[in-house]
């Protein structure tokens, strides 16, 4: 596949990303994060089980639950915490600091060279999500901090370890994808039962919005996610993460009735311009996409929307 088609296909992950806040907030009931987490993450795994009709052997029982405990289980409700507890996007902004903690642990796990072009694209995207969302007065949090640095650390990692370990040979994105989420919606739903309670009540419209967040919001985006992981260097793919606050910002604006001020604009097109930039740089490195190695390794108030990214 064409290297640019293949970055445009997994770049759909994060912009779907980026629609969870609009649809949390128009059809789902409030004040659920981590029921919404479970619904999102054990259906999609179930669904893509079910079409995939392959298990973990092996080892891949335990990495298939070490990445979906990473990448789902411990990542989403993270994610909820820390936008509940730091308003004024200022959990988008931790959180777009990723891409730093993965250029870090692909040079040291996966032999990915930081180049000075990777740290300032890293950077710039970071600066260009804070102009996009942090608004005066955001306050600051300790266990929302913590919280936000934590998720971003978990992303990172599961990440770099889907990229380090592959898949076992014959198996496909779509039953690697369902691994992780079934694992991960297993381990997020006796914590949302602890803390939230009993599932509420559902009516048509929130069946609509969880049908939508759970197949196309999170079984195929996570799907093209990590179909892109297995085929562009893990750096390049981390850098296309500020698409989603950009994503939602753009909805929030057509949907929702949000300004936009010219700062914001301005840093909306540092960020789609770090993004690029990460992507060249990428191709640099890896002239033609390569298939999958495997190795022996082998809602949310307005002010916090952007956090709401995957």
């Amino acid at each position: 596949m064409n290297r640019a088609v293949l970055i445009l296909l997994t770049a759909l992950a994060p912009i779907s990303w980026g629609s969870t806040y609009v649809v949390a907030t128009e059809f789902l009931p409030p004040d659920r994060p981590l029921f919404t987490a479970v619904m999102r993450a054990l259906p999609a795994g179930l669904v893509l089980l079910a079409l995939s009709r392959t298990l973990p052997r092996g080892v891949w029982w335990w990495k298939s639950a070490v990445l979906g405990a990473l990448n789902i289980g411990a990542f989403f409700p993270l994610l909820f915490l820390s936008a509940y507890r730091l308003p004024g996007g200022v959990a988008a902004v931790i959180g777009s600091v990723g891409p730093l903690f993965v250029v870090a642990l692909a040079a040291l796990l996966l032999g990915e060279r930081a180049t000075l072009r990777t740290l300032l694209a890293a950077t710039a995207a970071a600066l260009g999500v804070s102009m996009v969302v942090l608004q005066a007065g955001a306050a600051l949090d300790l266990l929302g901090v913590l919280a936000g640095v934590t998720s971003s650390a978990a992303m990172a990692t599961g990440t770099v370890l889907t990229k380090r370990w592959g898949r076992p040979p014959g198996v496909g994105p779509l039953a690697v994808t369902g691994w992780q989420l079934t694992a991960g919606g297993l381990l997020i739903a006796p914590v949302a039962a602890l803390v939230e309670g009993a599932p509420p009540a559902l009516d048509g419209r929130a069946l609509s919005g969880y049908a939508y967040l759970a197949l196309v919001n999170t079984a195929v985006a996570y799907w093209l996610w990590f179909r892109g992981i297995g085929r562009l260097p893990a750096t390049s793919v981390t850098l296309l993460g500020p698409l989603s606050p950009l994503t939602a910002t753009v909805i929030g604006w057509a949907a929702l009735g949000e300004s936009l001020s010219p700062v914001q604009l301005l840093g909306m097109v540092i960020a789609f311009g770090a993004t690029v930039s990460g992507q060249l740089a990428g191709a640099r490195r890896h002239p033609s996409p390569s298939s999958p190695v495997v190795t022996a390794h082998a809602g949310t108030p307005s002010t916090s929307k952007h956090a709401l990214r995957r």
